[in-house]
């Protein structure tokens, strides 16, 4: 199944990364949003108000979560 996936993530960040890495191998269409470049963080406080940790992932433009949500989704389909 291919899902459209949106990762906002940040530089150095390790599960940004990971996000990225299964969209790929899963054959995910995704785009990826970095803080500073395509956001400020305003906008996860508003988007995600309950976030505290990067990567925040959106499913088929449903909020999924973080990296181990958007990796357990994976491994259900």
């Amino acid at each position: 199944m291919s899902l459209t996936v949106e990762i906002f993530g940040k530089d150095n960040c390790p599960f940004c990364d990971k996000a990225k890495a299964l969209a790929e191998r899963q054959g995910h269409s995704y785009t990826y949003k970095r803080l500073g470049e395509h956001f400020e963080m305003g906008f996860i406080a508003e988007e995600f108000p309950d976030a505290r940790t990067f990567p925040q992932i959106k499913v088929n433009g449903n909020y999924c979560g973080g990296y181990t949500e958007y990796e357990t989704l994976v491994k259900k389909l």
